[in-house]
């Protein structure tokens, strides 16, 4: 490994400045590029992942706009205790954490924690307990419901953030109560994002340190002749080259790169104003860069002035984290959700000992948990 290290460095910046090449040799021609994705999805690749350029040249540049004079920002994160067959006893955990905070306001910032327990029948589905994946569905679906929530009791401007991408995800089986589940969950979910619509709620998803090729996909769509498009699945010059190594040089600290909508499989679901839009930011300092992702609906996409405040609460959020750029609700979010081990262990006596007290058999955890269980473990992982 060490020694191959030293050509691939070499291939993957001969790589990157042969895309950030394509990037400037196509920046302005995005009717040509809209035109060319919808023929590849069309005729050749249904499932396509790509960037879809909007209204803004792939090579644009934003400044850090200045802040709104008053603005509520509500940020929520999830933590979860999965079901785990070598505990005493078998439950799940939802825990959610909510930071409330205003801009224009000399107040403290509010914490707001919500807990569900899933024990007895909502642990279980058909084919038996409930699995991990949907777990976090339902997680997912949670911190975005408690948020709208808030939100509709909020004066106007609101801005809302979540840890991750905008699209939820889940099984998707034709036919087993877990993709059911998932469906009802997604439509909930749309009813939600309609509600933030109504409201006219900025909303957002923070992805931190992105790995997604949305764009670098589109050079590579719009890099292939068209006599060879029926071959474009397999085609990926590029597969080793990620969008922030496309916008990294170009963004200085505090800059945003040109809005871009969403071409997949979820385009079906994500549609008009709830269509799925993301931009890359640059929230690191003038001597080190640092590019996140951020997802936006359209509704947000399409408004000047949502678009320039949410760019300008991220920047400042991210500010105040120091070094380590990360928006600061969303730490302090995290932190009210967490389930530290200690807790986790807590909640299982609680329930080991209502149960004894109720007569009920408690099992005993199992002797592979038992040593991972030994002294030295202060976190709860799976």
């Amino acid at each position: 490994m060490g020694k191959n290290a030293p050509l691939r460095e070499r291939q993957l910046r001969e790589l990157r400045k042969n895309a950030r090449q394509l990037l400037e040799m196509y920046a302005q021609d995005l009717e040509r590029l809209r035109q060319k994705v919808d023929q590849v999805v069309r005729l050749y690749e249904p499932s396509l992942r790509s960037a879809i350029p909007v209204s803004e040249a792939l090579n644009a540049r934003f400044p850090l706009p200045p802040l709104p004079g008053q603005a509520t920002i509500l940020a929520a994160d999830g933590s979860q205790i999965f079901p785990d067959r070598h505990t005493e006893v078998e439950y799940g955990l939802i825990n959610i954490g909510v930071i409330q905070m205003c801009y224009g306001q000399s107040t403290t910032p509010i914490a707001r924690v919500t807990s569900k327990l899933f024990y007895d029948e909502d642990l279980y589905t058909t084919t038996g307990v409930v699995s991990d994946s949907l777990l976090a569905l339902r997680r997912d679906l949670n911190e975005r419901t408690i948020l709208a929530e808030l939100a509709s009791q909020t004066a106007s401007p609101i801005i809302t953030f979540t840890d991750g991408l905008m699209e939820i995800w889940g099984p998707r089986e034709m036919g087993s109560e877990e993709a059911s589940e998932f469906q009802k969950s997604l439509d909930e979910y749309l009813q939600v994002l309609s509600d933030m619509h109504e409201i006219k709620a900025i909303t957002a998803g923070y992805v931190d340190k992105p790995s997604s090729r949305l764009v670098v996909r589109l050079l590579e769509v719009a890099m292939t002749p068209e006599t060879e498009l029926s071959e474009i699945k397999q085609y990926h010059p590029f597969r080793r080259i990620y969008d922030v190594d496309l916008y990294a040089p170009l963004l200085d600290s505090g800059e945003r790169s040109p809005v871009f909508a969403v071409q997949s499989p979820s385009s079906k679901v994500y549609t008009e104003e709830l269509a799925l839009h993301f931009f890359y930011l640059n929230v690191g300092r003038p001597d080190r860069s640092w590019i996140v992702r951020v997802e936006i609906p359209a509704w947000v996409a399409g408004d000047p002035k949502m678009l320039s405040d949410l760019h300008a609460v991220l920047v400042h959020q991210c500010q105040a984290m120091g070094s380590r750029p990360y928006p600061y609700v969303l730490h302090r979010a995290h932190e009210t959700a967490l389930v530290s081990f200690q807790e986790k262990e807590q909640i299982t006596r609680m329930i080991a000992t209502e149960l004894r007290q109720q007569g009920v058999p408690v099992g005993e955890r199992s002797n592979k948990q038992s040593a991972k269980d030994l002294p030295g473990t202060t976190r709860y992982k799976r």
